[in-house]
């Protein structure tokens, strides 16, 4: 059985691999430093569009830590 990490683990996570974390994803990423979950709420925005917008943000984040993340984040956004 897999464990389901909170975002702002993950969050913490990408911040500590990400040198030089893109501009227009930092606002998300930061968001979801205040999330446990999709469900949760970051302002008007529900945690699944900040973790989507983050994604959609991350194209310049790579290397293997990026790719599992990246799967994770995926797979808690379906």
């Amino acid at each position: 059985m897999k464990v389901i990490r909170s975002l702002s683990e993950i969050a913490n996570e990408i911040d500590s691999d990400w040198e030089k974390v893109s501009v227009y994803a930092r606002p998300y990423l930061d968001a979801m430093k205040s999330l446990t979950g999709v469900n949760d709420s970051y302002g008007a925005d529900s945690g699944m569009s900040v973790v989507l917008y983050f994604l959609a943000n991350a194209g310049t984040w790579r290397g293997p830590v990026a790719r599992e993340i990246k799967s994770e984040l995926k797979s808690l956004a379906k």
